[in-house]
């Protein structure tokens, strides 16, 4: 495993349980840590309160980026109220917890300022192994966003992804061999 304890890391940020766990693992892996939540209009607006708390005893500044636009993108039910959340997945389509291009945004707003200051490591708790099969939430995706966004940028970006294998099972393992179990559970 590569040595990253001289390097800082910026964090994609919502204060759910699979980036507070991606947030104490760079905490471990990393010299400096940063979290970065979005606004995006995002019905469970105390989202960003909860990111805001668990930013706060992580002891790691937390930052939040106004990215609205995503709501106006497509219909869905994490932005639009009046839709209604899907029980089951529907044959041959995604959930309408969908929201086309908000991880290809988030990671290229997240580059944008990790490359203002100077932080070359983003984090995100992305999974192929979640029960969506979002298409963003692809290995395959995230390499090739990686290598886009440093060509677009003339920087190199390492996109960590330490959950993209892992079932919930395995992430709140995790959790617990990182000591936050408790947090996790607690907090988000």
């Amino acid at each position: 495993m590569t040595d990253y304890k001289n390097e800082d890391a910026l964090v994609l940020f919502s204060g759910g349980q699979d980036s507070t766990t991606c947030l104490f693992w760079a905490k471990q892996t990393f010299r400096n840590v940063e979290a970065l939540c979005f606004s995006y209009g995002q019905r469970h607006s105390l989202e960003v309160e909860v990111a805001r708390n668990i930013a706060e005893i992580a002891g790691v500044s937390f930052q939040l980026l106004d990215a609205s636009v995503i709501s106006h993108l497509s219909p869905n039910s994490l932005t639009d109220a009046s839709i209604v959340m899907d029980e089951e997945q529907p044959a041959g389509s995604y959930p309408n917890t969908f929201v086309p291009g908000r991880n290809m945004l988030f990671i290229t707003f997240a580059a944008a300022v990790a490359y203002a200051k100077n932080i070359k490591h983003l984090v995100t708790g992305v999974s192929e192994a979640d029960y969506s099969g979002y298409p963003d939430c692809r290995d395959t995706f995230i390499h090739s966003l990686n290598a886009t966004i440093n060509l677009a940028m003339d920087k190199h970006f390492v996109i960590h992804t330490p959950l993209m294998h892992r079932d919930k099972a395995k992430v709140w393992a995790l959790a617990d061999d990182l000591g936050v179990f408790d947090i996790v559970k607690n907090e988000t």
